[in-house]
């Protein structure tokens, strides 16, 4: 945060004072200080070794010689090449390591390694630039952090290339690709809901000293449907219970909401999902469901699981789920509407809309699948990983 305040600071000043400014806080880092400021500022070792004799004289600083006018000097390559920056997220995104609901995010790839890639790409940038570039996206260099949810199956690495692959092969046809899955559910009523947010001087919002459910309006129960290629998202709110009825529902409505206008020509649809919970890989009810939406649509309804213990890396997390919880922030959950308004007015700068939905249904549990109603669904494991990989087809049912 210190440095994007500092460069936020840097931005709105001229040639020389930003120079003397980057050489000051050189001069406070003490020994490295300089290479600091060069990594973060992208300002040649020179100007601050200048800047810091400057600094050292004893006349008073005066701006002195040529101060280019305002938009003079050699123009930044995100300015000259729009496409350099879309490209580069698009690296990260396949090779971003680490826990992807934390703010900071950190790569495995150097970023030589990278610029190569790039340039290879058509985009001729240097290592310095990805590395700046890097940091106004935010992402850093960090150690190692026990942050892992378990175990994970020595399959994962293959299981999230065969993600990746089947993303980009839907994608290249135009067909809808939907990251899914249920957020943490909220407990509905004038309870604390962490975080801060601006208010007048001593008046915060007053809610319930204790957090009894017999105070509470209800459960929220956010079961999300995230658009990769659109960057938009439909999050369908449950009351009752997070079955997997209410998760195939939740589909449902984004293709009544969103897909069928945007996707008008789709034959297929392929959803990315968790390997537990209303959507399990295991779960007969969530196969079961989605062959009756097949049918339905008409379209053929591929899913492909993330293996356990890798459920943050479901773009739906870090692409929405992280920034509805940023935008809701100190904000009691007073009512279901409240809920679905904040779902609803949850933007980003990259473009994120979401649209939400308050679902009245009542979703029963314990519902069983038998043996025949499983044989009508017209279901195809893949090849790879059939356990997580598979196309249910509309047709072929005979109930």
């Amino acid at each position: 945060m210190a440095d994007k305040l500092f460069l936020k600071v840097l931005d709105t000043l001229n040639e020389a004072q930003a120079r003397w400014y980057v050489a000051r806080e050189a001069l406070a880092r003490g020994r490295g200080g300089l290479k600091a400021m060069h990594e973060l500022t992208g300002m040649s070792r020179a100007t601050v070794s200048r800047g810091i004799r400057e600094l050292q004289q004893d006349a008073s600083l005066s701006v002195t010689g040529r101060v280019r006018r305002p938009g003079g000097g050699r123009k930044r390559l995100e300015h000259t090449d729009p496409g350099l920056t879309l490209a580069l997220e698009s690296i990260m995104d396949e090779n971003t390591a680490g826990d992807p609901m934390s703010f900071l995010r950190w790569t495995n790839k150097s970023t030589e390694r990278i610029a190569e890639e790039l340039t290879r790409q058509g985009h001729r940038v240097s290592g310095e630039t990805v590395r700046r570039r890097l940091r106004a996206l935010g992402y850093s260099l960090q150690a190692n952090a026990k942050s892992l949810e378990g175990t994970s199956p020595p399959e994962r690495d293959a299981q999230f290339r065969y993600i990746n692959k089947t993303v980009k092969s839907h994608l290249r046809r135009g067909e809808p690709v939907l990251s899914v899955d249920t957020k943490k559910k909220e407990r509905v009523g004038n309870f604390k809901n962490t975080g801060t947010r601006w208010h007048p001087k001593g008046q915060p919002d007053q809610v319930n000293v204790y957090d009894y459910p017999t105070l509470a309006v209800g459960t929220a129960i956010p079961y999300g449907a995230y658009d990769i290629d659109r960057n938009e998202g439909f999050v369908n709110v449950g009351m009752t219970h997070d079955t997997a009825e209410f998760a195939v529902e939740s589909v449902r409505r984004w293709w009544r909401t969103f897909g069928r206008r945007h996707y008008a020509n789709a034959t297929s649809l392929l959803l990315c999902a968790d390997g537990g919970g209303s959507n399990g890989s295991r779960s007969r009810a969530w196969k079961y469901h989605l062959g009756r939406l097949a049918d339905e649509l008409g379209l053929a309804i591929t899913v492909c699981h993330y293996p356990p213990g890798t459920s943050k890396w479901n773009k739906i997390e870090h692409r929405m789920f992280s920034f509805i919880s940023m935008n809701w922030k100190g904000r009691p959950l007073v009512s279901y509407q409240a809920v679905v308004k904040l779902i609803g007015t949850t933007r980003t700068k990259t473009g994120l809309r979401v649209k939400a939905r308050l679902d009245p249904k009542v979703y029963d549990t314990g519902v069983q699948i038998t043996d025949e109603e499983m044989q009508c669904i017209n279901l195809k494991p893949h090849k790879t990983h059939p356990k997580w990989n598979y196309t249910i087809s509309p047709g072929d049912r005979t109930q």
